[in-house]
């Protein structure tokens, strides 16, 4: 049986200045409301290539352990106290998706996320590719095949049978499952990357990968084998 590995990324958008004049024409264009058109500069993160990811956030499920990989003066993975039984590596934006996709290549792990395949997998594989890094795995592949990445997202809304989408902290609170929900949401990393909360964004990211492993315990045998 191949491992079981939570995982979670944390972007931060690139400033509306820093896009080019075109593409910010295209993304207003693309909002059907001026509350929309508002809002765009602060949603770059939402869209691929417009962000760096900063954290990538991975939990073990079998040794109950964590790794985050985390933007930073470059340093091989130690113990960090900031998440009880995990390690941190720090390294340049390139070296942490090349550590990640190094990871997947040689473990050849299930890899467990929420909304993974709607963001977290293709903004990892579409940011590795403009970074020059070839991705080890399709995080987008059958969605109906659970066998390599499986999408809790997914599985609790039954593949779309189930309209409504609910964010993780609603499922941490029906499995009564630790939050990570704290001090920062996704909504405000681009913000707290900018005044330096590095470190408490990787907190944030590690949490996340560790409350989607722990949901992923309470369905491993009650629900995911109605999927096959």
């Amino acid at each position: 049986m191949p491992p079981l590995i939570a995982f979670d990324i944390e972007v931060a958008g690139f400033q509306w200045d820093e896009v080019d004049e075109i593409t910010r024409g295209y993304l207003l264009q693309r909002a059907k409301t001026e509350e929309e058109r508002a809002a765009q500069p602060d949603r770059t993160a939402l869209y691929p290539g417009l962000g760096k990811i900063i954290a990538i956030g991975m939990w073990n499920l079998e040794k109950d352990r964590g790794l985050c990989l985390l933007e930073g003066k470059p340093a091989e993975a130690q113990e960090w106290t900031r998440v009880p039984g995990s390690d941190v590596f720090r390294g340049s934006e390139k070296e942490l998706l090349e550590r990640f996709w190094e990871i997947v290549e040689r473990k050849r792990p299930r890899l467990i996320s929420f909304n993974g395949r709607a963001y977290d997998g293709p903004i990892t594989m579409i940011r590795s590719a403009q970074l020059g890094v070839a991705p080890a795995q399709n995080l987008c592949g059958n969605r109906f095949n659970l066998s390599q990445h499986v999408d809790l997202d997914e599985v609790l809304t039954f593949h779309g049978s189930w309209r409504e989408h609910y964010k993780l902290d609603y499922w941490c609170r029906r499995f009564d499952v630790e939050s990570p929900k704290g001090g920062i949401d996704g909504s405000q990393v681009a913000r707290a990357y900018r005044e330096g909360r590095i470190e408490e964004i990787g907190e944030y990211c590690l949490r996340d990968a560790r409350a989607t492993a722990q949901i992923f315990t309470k369905v491993q045998d009650t629900l995911m084998p109605l999927f096959g």
